[in-house]
């Protein structure tokens, strides 16, 4: 494995790097990414492959399932990643992007037990908003009701973060829920976030 990266991290500097100089140069004086994109921590989901983005368009945030908690009192590095990132760097867009076969979404949709996880367990609880507003819905249309309702719901949650709702008012920020399908690479919008 170690081996593995190392082997890309030298064709990367040998291929990738010298081809992309002069951009490489101008980032190391300047961040100014227009889209902070929250997504899940699932190695198939490249946020920057899916949207062929460049170095330096993205500010990415990844996390299981890609939960972001409602805004509260005290040190959180998913709260402090928003707010660098929409208060300091200005970005103009957020994208929250679910994907099918979520781990995160499979546990909730399925029950399962997550006693010996228990950190897990208490990150999922972010999502349970979603689960109640899917719990009407059965079999396999379950989980994907569940991808897309979380996608939502975590909009909504992004909303009570006061610089989002600052610049939300200040009309300087625009929010997008999407759905990745592994299998067919397309990309769904799931409309706005559901009253809260």
């Amino acid at each position: 494995m170690q081996t593995d990266l190392a082997d890309g991290v030298a064709r990367f500097q040998r291929e990738v790097f010298p081809a992309k100089a002069d951009l490489f140069a101008h980032l190391a004086e300047v961040h100014r990414p227009a889209t902070l994109f929250i997504g899940c921590s699932d190695a198939r989901v490249v946020p920057e492959l899916i949207t062929q983005s460049e170095p330096g368009e993205l500010f990415v945030v990844r996390t299981a399932g890609n939960l972001v908690p409602a805004h509260a009192p005290g040190a959180d590095g998913v709260a402090a990643s928003i707010e660098y990132a929409v208060a300091v760097l200005g970005v103009t867009a957020v994208v929250v992007c679910g994907h099918s076969a979520c781990g995160a979404m499979t546990a909730l949709a399925e029950g399962t037990d997550l006693s010996a996880a228990a950190s897990v367990a208490r990150w999922l609880g972010h999502a349970d908003a979603s689960v109640a507003r899917t719990a009407g819905t059965a079999g396999p249309d379950r989980l994907s009701a569940l991808i897309r309702e979380n996608v939502r719901a975590q909009l909504a949650n992004l909303a009570t973060h006061p610089s989002v709702a600052r610049a939300l008012a200040a009309g300087t920020l625009t929010l997008h829920g999407w759905v990745y399908d592994i299998r067919s690479g397309r990309v769904t919008d799931t409309g706005p976030a559901p009253a809260v």
